[in-house]
């Protein structure tokens, strides 16, 4: 009895987690290719430069990892060719067990991106949890036959559950990439005060390490007897930090960071010039145009690009973009929006609006946004 309900725990619970897993990464292809890039980077430099090779392509290794999560996820429940897919269960999370312990061990990808940007995970977090799911699976593997004990579909019915499956997964993927995630999980989704978010939401508590007489001592206040040697200063409340410390815009003048929050601005950004599509410029264009003639309420915009000036300056007068620009980190701008261009609302620093260019709004859309 018991090898029977521990092998039904395991099977809905590895088959819901690699649903889940895979659902979140289509949700967010881009952000998932970019974490993808960390790890060929990584690689390239530790073990070689091959690996470089791949990094044109994680957009569609993105996709094809995150499908091939939730196909296999939906197989298990459904009990499709039940051992080869364990099997292929047990080797991918295999995989994923030497890329979680890697980078735990030797501090590498600080965030192995299991579940996007909605479940963060430390990288020995992660590396627990692939183990927990190995140790699933050996039982899955040993008990299989438990799974087949009790009433099933058709082999044809399982397949076409299966296939069905892969085509939604793949479409889901496919739609993400060309507009922004169905499910905004980052710190600029639509709502978000940002000036806000770049302050603490309380005051931050420290502890301090301190040494004496080759002894470590703690302390909750910063200790008056001179005689301790400071080690280091180790946050008791980091859930209470700002959840934005790295949003800075720029120009030649200086810091132009607090003048986005007053009153209404709206965001162009372009993250990478040589990458950018050009032919959404027709329509961006357009709407700068129509939000300098009516001016009311009235809506600055400011493009931001993390480009070198000279690259951008050729850019903007091949697309006939006419608009004050500034720079900010490339890091930052992939954060902000998938899209390159994409276009940000803010309304006294609240974004309340979020566009990938595909889905340029109209005058009107703006308008109603930041109408009071």
């Amino acid at each position: 009895m018991l090898p029977r309900l521990l092998s039904r725990f395991a099977w809905v619970a590895v088959g819901g987690l690699f649903i889940f897993s895979g659902l979140i990464k289509l949700n967010d292809p881009v952000g998932t290719a970019i974490k993808l890039e960390e790890y060929f980077e990584v690689f390239s430099s530790d073990f070689s430069p091959v690996f470089l090779v791949f990094k044109p392509y994680a957009l569609y290794l993105s996709i094809f990892l995150s499908t091939l999560e939730v196909v296999l996820g939906v197989a298990l429940l459904v009990r499709w060719r039940l051992k080869t897919v364990l099997w292929s269960l047990f080797f991918l999370t295999l995989f994923f067990t030497f890329l979680t312990f890697y980078s735990a061990y030797f501090n590498k990808v600080t965030d192995c991106g299991c579940f996007g940007d909605a479940i963060k995970l430390t990288p020995w977090q992660s590396f627990g949890k692939d183990v927990a799911l190995l140790v699933l699976l050996v039982v899955l593997l040993a008990t299989q036959r438990h799974l087949l004990s009790f009433a099933r579909m058709k082999g044809s019915t399982t397949g076409t559950i299966v296939l069905v499956t892969t085509v939604l997964s793949v479409g889901m993927g496919v739609y993400a990439y060309l507009h922004e995630p169905y499910l905004d999980f980052r710190a600029y989704r639509v709502g978000a005060n940002i000036p806000k978010l770049m302050k603490p939401s309380a005051p931050l508590r420290y502890q301090y390490i301190m040494e004496k007489g080759g002894e470590e001592h703690i302390f909750d206040t910063y200790p008056t007897d001179t005689t301790f040697k400071f080690r280091k200063m180790v946050p008791q409340n980091p859930e209470d930090g700002p959840k934005i410390t790295d949003f800075n815009v720029w120009n030649d003048q200086g810091d132009f960071t607090q003048e986005l929050f007053l009153g209404n601005r709206l965001l162009v950004l372009v993250k990478d010039v040589s990458k950018a599509d050009q032919e959404s410029f027709k329509e961006i264009n357009a709407l700068l145009q129509g939000l300098e003639k009516n001016q009311s309420p009235k809506v600055v915009p400011v493009v931001i690009t993390s480009s070198s000036s000279q690259d951008f300056d050729v850019f903007r007068h091949e697309v006939n973009l006419a608009a004050p620009y500034f720079f900010a980190d490339a890091t930052v701008l992939k954060t902000m929006i998938r899209a390159n261009p994409g276009l940000l609302l803010f309304k006294n620093g609240v974004v309340v609006g979020k566009w990938h260019h595909n889905d340029v709004p109209t005058l009107q859309e703006v308008q109603k946004l930041v109408g009071n």
